[in-house]
């Protein structure tokens, strides 16, 4: 098939890339024209594990492309992706701008029938924004389909090339044969296309993302009693997640969760809900939980050595999570954030993040290229980020590097 994919971010280029791999003939477009000139010269502006080896792959095969005329990549495609970005508005909603401004852009450009995919995270009833925006320009038929992405940063690739299931809120039978067809090749392991209505296509994705957000804040809390009354914590999460019922995926304590996806979408669910005249306290919980998690190193670092001023800190881990190098709502943020107010000094490491966290903290901190350079005349060391290579590290380093305390 002819795919259009408007948006060049995470979500836009894994599933150009994994769909293009598939071998259809796909168009990411973007207005950023910086950006898609660097994407045709094999710059990828994220980092996902595997993502540029794929591009370059579909790229040479000629199956992907990168585009910023929208008019062009839409009027010849069969399906269109919008996959913008939808950011945290001003009351928690999600901003719907581009999203919307991508559908007006979309109407004008089709040139035959086409299905329109909502692939950004968006509140539910947006299809119906999205279909409405369309039909102020459009002058052939066309269906809105809302299609949410499960995709975790780190493992992305797999997650798209191997779901888990499929999600797709379709209300026409035309435009439910044509993504039965595209995701067939994604589903002959007997894993699931599901259908349904796109209103509960829109929530299903906002629901998962809080189930797992609520897993981590729970287990949070449970670790913050077991330090109170002297129990270990990873024997109580080993307990809990041999039930069948549980499980162990997002049972492991840390000091909260942050990216793109779990603050805001969190935020974006309790405005709903309050649209809505409901009051969701669990969500709120998770909410508060996370963010006093955040705090925690540096109240332990208070603690422990009581004034801040003149003490240095190795920090290892500034991603918000292993395999990648977004920043955004890292609990590293907070982290350093407290210890620099503190009048701390912080050198820190991170795989690949650094030169993304350069762009949040600027010569505030000193960055190193060894994680053990970092612990250079330490006075303790936060890992923050749970990366391999800081599971296991070479203790007789670390006491020669730091000042052992």
């Amino acid at each position: 098939m002819k795919l259009a994919v408007i948006g060049t971010g995470y979500v836009g280029l894994v599933t150009g890339a994994g769909f293009a791999d598939m071998g259809n003939d796909v168009t990411c477009v973007d207005i950023d024209e910086k950006k898609i000139s660097g994407l045709r010269q094999g710059h990828l502006p994220i980092y996902e594990p595997g993502l540029e080896e794929l591009v370059l792959k579909n790229v040479k095969e000629k199956r992907l492309a990168f585009s910023t005329a929208l008019p062009e990549a839409v009027g010849r495609s069969q399906v269109v992706f919008i996959a913008v970005g939808t950011p945290e508005g001003e009351s928690g909603d999600a901003d719907l701008q581009y999203v919307l401004s991508a559908a007006r852009e979309i109407g004008k450009a089709l040139t035959d029938y086409a299905v329109i995919v909502d692939k950004s995270t968006v509140p539910v009833g947006t299809a119906d924004k999205v279909k409405a925006a369309i039909g102020e320009h459009a002058k052939h038929p066309f269906d809105v389909v809302s299609n949410p992405e499960f995709l975790k940063e780190g493992a992305a690739l797999d997650d798209f090339l191997k779901p888990d299931r499929v999600v797709i809120g379709v209300d026409s039978e035309r435009a439910r044969t044509i993504m039965g067809e595209l995701y067939a090749p994604f589903v002959r392991t007997e894993k699931p296309l599901i259908f349904m209505d796109t209103r509960s296509a829109e929530l299903t994705k906002y629901a998962a993302n809080a189930m797992l957000a609520t897993r981590i804040s729970f287990m949070n809390d449970i670790a913050a009693l077991c330090e109170k009354v002297g129990a270990d914590v990873d024997m109580v999460r080993k307990g809990l997640g041999s039930d069948s019922r549980i499980g162990y995926p997002f049972l492991f304590p840390g000091i909260g969760y942050g990216g793109s996806c779990f603050p805001k979408d969190i935020k974006a669910l309790v405005s709903a809900a309050r649209e809505h005249g409901l009051e969701p306290d669990l969500l709120r919980a998770v909410e508060r939980t996370n963010e006093r998690q955040k705090r925690l190193l540096v109240h332990k670092a208070v603690k422990h050595f009581g004034d801040l001023s003149g003490r240095t800190f190795a920090v290892w881990g500034l991603a918000f999570k292993p395999k990648t190098d977004d920043m955004r709502e890292a609990p590293s943020i907070e982290v350093i954030e407290g210890l620099i107010g503190k009048g701390a000094t912080v050198r820190a490491f991170d795989p690949v993040a650094s030169e993304t966290a350069r762009r949040v903290f600027h010569d505030r901190i000193t960055f190193v290229d060894n994680q053990y350079d970092a612990l250079s005349g330490a006075d303790a060391l936060f890992v923050v980020t749970e990366w391999n290579d800081f599971r296991h590290p070479d203790f007789d380093r670390l006491k020669g590097s730091s000042k052992s305390r």
